[in-house]
C-alpha cells in the first residue's frame, strides 16, 4: 500500500512541474525552478523503479550528475540574462 502512495505521489509532483512549466509565467527563475522540480520527481520515480526491480543505483548517479549540470547551465543562463538585460523577464529581451 505505502508503494502505491510513493508512485502516486511521483506522478503528481510530475504533472505539477509540468503545469507549471506549461502555464505562462514572466520570470525565468520560475520557468528554471519548475524544470528542477520535474528533474526531483523523475529522480524519485527512478529511486523507486530501481528499487523495486532490485537493480543496482548507479544510473542513479548518472542521472543526478546530469541533473546538477542542467541546474548549473540554467543558472549560468539566469545570470548572464540579468546582466545583459537588468532582470529576468521574458518581456523585456527579444529571442531574435
Amino acid at each position: 500500500m505505502m508503494d502505491v502512495n510513493l508512485w502516486l505521489v511521483t506522478i503528481i509532483m510530475f504533472f505539477f512541474g509540468n503545469f507549471i512549466f506549461v502555464s505562462k509565467h514572466k520570470h525565468l527563475l520560475i520557468v528554471l525552478l519548475s524544470l528542477e522540480f520535474i528533474v526531483l520527481s523523475i529522480f524519485f520515480f527512478l529511486n523507486l523503479y530501481l528499487s523495486f526491480i532490485m537493480n543496482d543505483m548507479y544510473m542513479l548517479m548518472i542521472f543526478l550528475l546530469f541533473s546538477v549540470c542542467e541546474g548549473a547551465l540554467g543558472l549560468s543562463i539566469l545570470v548572464s540574462m540579468i546582466r545583459t538585460h537588468g532582470n529576468d523577464y521574458f518581456q523585456s529581451f527579444n529571442l531574435l
